[in-house]
């Protein structure tokens, strides 16, 4: 039986939905975890990141260890990455953190929530107890929305904390939940 937000502890690959496939990231997937990247920092509404990144500071962040990269691809097409890893370091280590970014064609089907029901079983596997994520643009409706639907409840709000290309200063959510 599946649980409510994640796949069998058992899958290392699994198929979401009928043509749409998670797994782990390969080297070649790189050049393309990348240029998304770039798009979704430029874009100024929803990472913390911005369009001066290097790819050298995104790949270790995104791919690198101790981060676990992974795609997901809709009928073979890159649709989208996401990474797990600790969200700190020693003490805090059993806690996960993730990131996820989905390519614009791909946006409005659901793909941000099922990454995150993945990553969530990854983090499981991983022996992480907790996934946070510390840095949720409160102007970001759809991801608010995705994260709650994961079981995610807001914990703390920093006022302001937030650029925003277009808005200015907006809020930035902290989420967690247990695993």
């Amino acid at each position: 039986m599946l649980p409510r937000t994640g796949l069998p502890a058992n899958a290392p690959r699994a198929t979401i939905a009928t043509m749409t496939t998670i797994r782990e990231s390969t080297e070649a997937d790189w050049p393309r975890v990348w240029a998304l990247f770039r798009l979704a920092a430029a874009g100024g509404d929803v990472f913390a990141y911005d369009e001066s990144t290097t790819e050298e500071t995104a790949r270790k962040l995104w791919f690198d260890p101790p981060a676990a990269c992974f795609v997901c691809e809709v009928e073979g097409a890159f649709a989208g990455t996401y990474y797990v890893r600790p969200n700190q370091p020693g003490r805090g280590g059993h806690v996960a953190n993730a990131g996820y970014i989905v390519e614009p064609a791909f946006r409005g089907r659901g793909l941000a929530v099922t990454m995150c029901a993945h990553s969530l079983e990854a983090a499981r596997q991983r022996g992480f107890t907790a996934m946070q994520f510390n840095f949720v643009v409160s102007t970001n409706a759809a991801a608010v929305r995705a994260w709650e639907r994961c079981g995610f409840a807001v914990v703390g709000r920093l006022p302001g904390a937030y650029r925003h290309k277009e808005l200015g200063f907006v809020d930035a959510l902290v989420v967690h939940r247990v695993l």
